[in-house]
């Protein structure tokens, strides 16, 4: 049986290019993967038949030679630089463990350290996590905080080479600076992290006496953040730089800062508005009246309670609430009434709300209506 043209088996025109090439095969591969077609036997075979036309096209010289004189190139007769099989495997099979390993690359290279080159020796340091707590106050107003942060900072012995004097590293004799070694089973190549470097590609031989080669040291710093009017518990501030530094002169990673704003006695916080619970005598609901209320500024306002006011009543002070955190102006401050019922009378108090009592028949219009409603329900039950 004839041999398919290897273009055909890759779905390519002739003239395609080395990136094309690889592209087609990568996703034939994918196709084919025995692993992915357990119940069809012919697929073994067209992905073996994929590696040997990927083995021959992905080589300049092979592909010259087969553009030239097609699948007689490589049986012995006609140019093609060596007797036998694509790839020198015999049997038609290509070298398998050559080709995917190319593929292998791209569709494993970002999580193995990147590509053929592994990964640089300078790793960036870690972002850092600060919880910072304020009270309503400091979120009203905002402020300037200086905060002691545990990091590691770059070396000054070593400038974060990580080697005694700053010598440069040196490649790794084990990966030869690639980070990553591999090893063939059957017909896959499997890549590992290199056991030698730990994957950096580079060996540290003189390690520096003040940072045991890693680059950097353990100490505490004093940084000053500004925190901005508005803020509420869950703002995330971002200190760019600020983090952890990097592994082996590495860029650092950076800072956030994590705001809690604690709860306040007096005021409690709906998003950029306030509530302010304040209780007032039975007789000054009943009167009604001015009374002054504290605002988060530190300032006071007036309002009016009008007569015959009921807990639960509110009333609004515009402009007196939180600042919006990125402008917009100031939310809104809610007055909730909280009608106080007088405690430890005195006997002539209490002389006087009996009194009151008796004359208040018509001035309670909430609990004359209620009454009725009992009434005419027990009345329909006696029915």
């Amino acid at each position: 049986m004839s041999k398919r043209d290897y273009y055909d088996v890759l779905g390519l025109s002739k003239g395609a290019s080395a990136d094309e090439i690889k592209k087609a095969y990568r996703k034939k591969a994918k196709e084919l993967h025995p692993d992915r077609n357990a119940d069809n036997p012919a697929a073994e075979g067209q992905f073996k038949e994929a590696n040997e036309a990927y083995d021959v096209l992905k080589d300049p010289e092979k592909k010259a030679a087969y553009d030239r004189f097609g699948h007689s190139a490589f049986d012995g007769g006609m140019g093609g630089g060596g007797g036998g099989r694509p790839g020198g495997m015999g049997g038609g099979q290509g070298d398998f463990a050559s080709a995917f390993s190319d593929v292998f690359d791209d569709l494993f290279g970002d999580f193995m350290g990147g590509g053929r080159g592994g990964r640089s020796r300078a790793a960036r340091g870690s972002d850092l996590r600060y919880n910072l707590r304020v009270d309503l106050e400091e979120a009203y107003n905002g402020l300037t905080k200086t905060i002691s942060v545990p990091t590691s900072v770059q070396c000054g012995s070593c400038d974060g080479s990580g080697s005694e004097g700053g010598a440069e590293p040196t490649t790794c004799p084990t990966c030869s600076g690639m980070g990553k070694v591999r090893a063939t089973q059957g017909f896959f190549t499997v890549e590992r992290t290199c056991p030698t470097c730990s994957g950096l590609g580079q060996i540290i031989k003189n390690p520096c006496s003040s940072c045991g080669g890693n680059g950097r040291v353990q100490k505490e710093r004093q940084l000053s953040i500004n925190v901005p009017p508005g803020v509420e518990t869950g703002t995330r501030i971002r200190l760019a730089g600020e983090g952890e530094a990097g592994m082996r002169g590495g860029p650092p990673g950076d800072l956030y800062i994590f705001v809690e704003v604690k709860r306040h006695d007096i005021f409690d916080r709906d998003g950029v508005n306030l509530q302010c619970r304040v209780p007032v005598s039975m007789a000054s609901a009943a009167l009604g009246g001015d009374i002054e209320v504290p605002t988060i500024a530190g300032g006071r306002s007036r309002v009016s309670i009008p007569a015959g006011s009921q807990s639960g009543r509110q009333m609004r002070l515009r402009g007196k609430g939180m600042p919006a955190l990125r402008g917009g102006g100031h939310g809104d401050m809610f007055i909730e009434l909280a009608v106080e019922t007088p405690v430890n009378l005195t006997s002539r108090q209490k002389e006087l709300l009996r009194e009151f009592e008796e004359l208040s028949e018509d001035n309670n219009p909430e609990s004359m209506s209620f009454f009725k409603s009992v009434k005419s329900f027990w009345d329909a039950m006696k029915g």
